[in-house]
């Protein structure tokens, strides 16, 4: 089994760069059904979220254009449930489809609180979710997350943008704790 070590803990392969991939094709091709006649503004969450987003706008076909937030809730392996906005929203949302990007989602948290402000604070077309990764052991939210790429269980992931206080973002396949 294929295992990595970052600072204090082993983790163990649980999803192969391979299978991201193919999710991320899936999730696209949703999406540019979705999309087709129709500009898109995709908000990604940073930092966890830059390579999938990367992938994932790469793949898309309708006009589109990104820009990124920094929001976080964690604090080494473990959520705090206290969501912090680092860098803001400067887009004009205004009569916009807007597509938030997220690495993963489990509490819900940072995603609703994303939502709210949005909703709130901006007038868009729409706002949909798409994220990589989805532990719907630990939802707490009922906001439908509307494009996921995998389901995982309540486990603590690194590899594709995740990362273990700050290390690991750079696997190229989704590991979990030994």
């Amino acid at each position: 089994m294929k295992t990595v070590t970052l600072l204090d803990k082993k983790f163990k392969l649980c999803i192969n760069g391979v299978q991201v991939k193919t999710a991320i094709d899936h999730l696209a091709d949703r999406i540019n059904s979705d999309y087709r006649d129709k500009e898109i503004l995709f908000i990604a969450v940073l930092n966890g979220s830059f390579m999938f987003a990367a992938e994932l706008v790469r793949k898309v076909k309708p006009l589109c254009r990104i820009s990124f937030v920094k929001i976080a809730s964690y604090q080494g392996d473990t959520s705090d449930g206290v969501v912090r906005e680092l860098i803001g929203l400067k887009e004009d949302l205004n009569g916009r489809h807007v597509i938030l990007v997220e690495d993963i989602v489990d509490t819900g948290f940072t995603f609703e609180h994303m939502m709210t402000q949005i909703k709130t604070k901006y007038k868009p077309a729409s706002v949909a979710i798409a994220t990589l990764l989805f532990k719907p052991q630990s939802y707490r939210k009922s906001l439908p997350v509307d494009y996921v790429g995998l389901e995982i269980p309540n486990d603590f992931v690194v590899g594709w943008g995740l990362d273990y206080s700050g290390y690991g973002r750079n696997l190229e396949d989704i590991y979990t704790i030994a």
